[in-house]
């Protein structure tokens, strides 16, 4: 009896909204891309300098996959400063 109850659990939680991915392995590869080339000092920004910050080049990587129509969110919009 035992296990039937612990199924029942697992089938609950995996139906929980929210549950899914939020990006999509395209974007993760994109984004892994990036972060290999940034580890080995290849990765410039924009302006020709090389990126250091990890979370530049991991928006980096997803604006790459936006631009390749892989499935994820829109960017976050930017506030406005009045």
């Amino acid at each position: 009896m035992p296990a039937a109850k612990k199924s029942a659990t697992a089938k609950k939680s995996a139906s929980k909204k929210g549950s899914g991915r939020k990006y999509s392995p395209k974007a993760s590869k994109s984004v892994e891309r990036e972060m290999r080339a940034m580890k080995e000092g290849k990765l410039k920004s924009s302006s020709g300098q090389k990126v250091t910050n990890p979370k530049q080049a991991i928006a980096i990587g997803l604006s790459e996959a936006r631009k390749s129509g892989a499935k994820m969110p829109p960017p976050p919009k930017k506030a406005a400063n009045s």
